[in-house]
């Protein structure tokens, strides 16, 4: 004979059993079927997804910022850090006779990378292109990678 956890639901079979179950609530709604997208609860829904690529002689970055102009951005280096930031505001007003419609909406965000040791501060180049931050960062001649060295056998 072995005993097994009776479960209770409220309203028998016209509820999916799991529904009442606390011990398997968390681990069957639909967070964990990938059913909402991740940033829905990591908090991350302001903070633009970014690709960064290293060639030989300088990386490359890529950040995903749409519906920006250029002049909303506010990029700084400070203290061998890359900080990255945008905000925009938009504002309409429209009045009529029996009614008035106002509509607002605020967009921003704010990114830091640390940056290499090996990278020129002074040589970082920004340039923005349908709704993709691009930057140029350039390798200092020591980083750059080198060819192989032949060694000759006496």
């Amino acid at each position: 004979m072995s005993l097994v956890k009776f479960k209770k639901r409220p309203f028998g079979d016209l509820v999916h059993q799991d529904f009442f179950d606390m011990d398997d609530f968390f681990d069957n709604r639909s967070w964990v079927r990938n059913m909402l997208p991740d940033t829905f609860w990591n908090g991350k829904t302001t903070e633009p997804a970014l690709n960064i690529k290293e060639t030989d002689d300088k990386f490359e970055i890529e950040l995903a910022a749409p519906g920006f102009a250029k002049k909303d951005f506010n990029i700084t280096i400070d203290d061998g850090c890359l900080n990255i930031s945008a905000e925009k505001t938009k504002s309409e007003e429209e009045k009529e006779d029996d009614y008035t419609r106002k509509e607002f909406s605020y967009n921003a965000f704010e990114r830091s990378l640390q940056l290499p040791k090996t990278v020129k501060e002074e040589a970082i180049k920004a340039k923005y292109n349908d709704g993709i931050l691009k930057f140029d960062l350039l390798k200092k001649e020591e980083a750059k990678k080198k060819p192989p060295k032949v060694v000759e056998i006496a």
